[in-house]
């Protein structure tokens, strides 16, 4: 490796991971925030059993879940403004991100709360919570620790998944990439350095997981 080429590399670095911490991670957590958020609806409308909510959820679920994610971005951001709706790039990103991510988990937690026995949901009434309580109280718990690790799972696929934020001119980390290697004219390696970056985070994000479900193992020893 010559010497020209290890200096790219070096000056490069921090003007992508820079990106990658203003931009991808926050974008992450957001979109991942709310898509857990409408997923939890989404299984609970399902599992409630209200015929036009469970319709509209099982609706949602089929599209997003059939449709690539890069083409419900384009949508969102090219297709919205013909009907008079106009985002910015970072939030129409994060509404598609949240809406897929939604989709998706959205049947991990509907799997996660109906394993749990029935018999749970019938103690709560027992002792007399309502449905939300027991759910929350009872139910969600056991649930969560079921899904943890396709839901984190979930979570490190949507940190490579920001990438197709760049296909909207959103700076994050491939983007940054993209504008330096146009001026550089080394794809080759400074695509391989931010796969390094991407790598190195969920490398960390991996680490965490495994340390997520140690701690569920031992709460419920």
């Amino acid at each position: 490796m010559d010497a020209r080429i290890i200096e790219i590399l070096q000056d490069s670095f921090f003007k992508i991971l820079i990106p990658g911490l203003v931009y991808t991670i926050p974008l992450t957590l957001i979109s991942f925030f709310l898509g857990l958020m409408i997923a939890l609806l989404t299984a609970i409308v399902q599992i409630a059993d209200i015929k036009f909510l469970k319709g509209v959820a099982k609706f949602y679920v089929w599209i997003i879940r059939g449709t690539p994610l890069l083409v419900q971005i384009f949508i969102i951001f090219y297709g919205l403004p013909s009907i008079g709706i106009v985002l910015d790039p970072l939030p129409a990103a994060i509404i598609a991100f949240s809406l897929n991510v939604g989709a998706y988990a959205s049947e991990t937690l509907r799997a996660a709360i109906l394993s749990v026995p029935k018999g749970q949901l019938e103690a709560g009434y027992c002792v007399g919570l309502s449905y939300v309580q027991t759910m929350t109280i009872i139910i969600l718990p056991q649930a969560f620790k079921t899904a943890f690790p396709p839901l984190f799972n979930s979570f490190i696929g949507l940190v490579k998944d920001t990438s197709l934020a760049a296909s909207i001119t959103v700076t994050e980390m491939f983007m940054a990439t993209q504008q330096i290697a146009a001026k550089l004219y080394e794809p080759l390696i400074l695509y391989c350095e931010v796969a390094v970056i991407y790598l190195m985070f969920c490398t960390v994000l991996t680490q965490l997981q495994h340390y997520g479900e140690k701690k569920l193992n031992l709460h419920t020893n």
